[in-house]
């Protein structure tokens, strides 16, 4: 099958055309001309050069493609809203609309677990009345949080599409981890803590899931999901503190004591947003405003309806990521925790 990447030389973009060429697919990998081309060297892709926002680059470069993985968005740059949207809605009805021209049989989307908003409650324990699934939707306040606002928009987008005639199945992963997190070998928590640059933790919780079992994900999606229905992606639901300390223990490093309450950090957003231009922080302070938000999911419906097994437990995605950031140099061998 001719299958086109977007966002091919990303993180989730480049395992997933390792695992499409491994099935025996012809791959077509979209980025655009100053993409670094590290994760796809090796790979035998076809490369289409284009931008989410040149219609009719995309246009070209699903010519004769019969299935596309749309991955590509903007993460980063929460200050700047306005290029998010660009990327991440605009991008996203860009795809859309080439896919519908050139006849594209299939489009799995790339969301994130962001676009389902934020929990009504905040457990303190993960228990199954807490977690969020497919049902969930956007309750948040948009210039707090751009990249889930601007996901849950880009699904609104899919669902346009859908309507008009369009397979679409969407697919929200969790955190992801693993070998090979180009861009982020200076933010990742776990680079922050094998460095020893996270001075405190505070109340919360996330969902890890491995890289591998993502992709999984994506082609189990193409092959089995249902057009216009959400799939959550997700793994193991930790505790901030819990997941820090796997991280220490993986790193040979120290998990901070300090736990600061949800409320004070809460507080502390907006002023060290204001700092965040001259003073380099280890989390992006726009962040902080959902400290105490225990971000649990349930991948029950992946599971059942795409026949998705368990997943990796985090403390394995973690070990595969640590090894893979200090092969790059992003962290030193770790001195034994003190």
């Amino acid at each position: 099958m001719n299958v086109l990447v977007t966002g091919s030389t990303g993180f989730i973009g480049s395992h997933l055309c390792r695992a499409l060429i491994a099935e025996g697919h012809a791959v077509r990998a979209f980025h655009r001309s100053t993409s670094m081309l590290r994760l796809l060297e090796d790979l035998p892709v076809e490369h289409a050069v284009g931008d989410l926002s040149q219609l009719d680059s995309l246009e070209t470069a699903m010519q004769d493609v019969e299935l596309v993985f749309h991955t590509a968005g903007l993460v980063a740059g929460l200050d700047d809203p306005g290029r998010m949207y660009a990327v991440n809605v605009e991008g996203t009805h860009n795809v859309l609309q080439a896919a519908r021209s050139a006849n594209v049989r299939r489009v799995v989307f790339t969301s994130s677990v962001a676009a389902l908003g934020v929990p009504p409650v905040s457990p303190r324990k993960i228990s199954e009345a807490g977690l969020l699934d497919e049902n969930h939707t956007w309750n948040y306040l948009p210039q707090r949080w751009s990249y889930g606002y601007t996901k849950y928009l880009a699904e609104l987008e899919v669902q346009k599409a859908v309507g008009l005639g369009l397979d679409v199945v969407t697919v929200n992963p969790s955190i992801v981890i693993g070998s090979g997190d180009i861009y982020r070998q200076s933010s990742s928590l776990i680079v922050q803590v094998a460095n020893r640059r996270l001075p405190a933790l505070t109340e919360g919780g996330l969902n890890i899931i491995h890289i591998e079992d993502a992709v999984q994900g994506h082609l189990a999606a193409a092959r089995a999901g249902r057009s216009g229905r959400r799939y959550i992606l997700g793994g193991e639901n930790l505790t901030i503190v819990d997941f820090v300390r796997k991280v220490a223990s993986v790193t040979g490093t120290s998990a901070p004591r300090l736990i600061l309450p949800a409320s004070l950090v809460r507080s502390l957003a907006t002023p060290l947003r204001l700092l965040n231009a001259y003073v380099h922080f280890p989390i992006e302070p726009a962040l902080l405003n959902l400290a105490g938000c225990a971000f649990f999911y349930s991948n029950r419906r992946a599971q059942v309806e795409l026949g998705l097994p368990q997943t990796r437990p985090a403390s394995t995605a973690i070990a595969e990521a640590y090894a893979w950031f200090m092969g790059s140099g992003s962290v030193a061998a770790a001195s034994p925790a003190g």
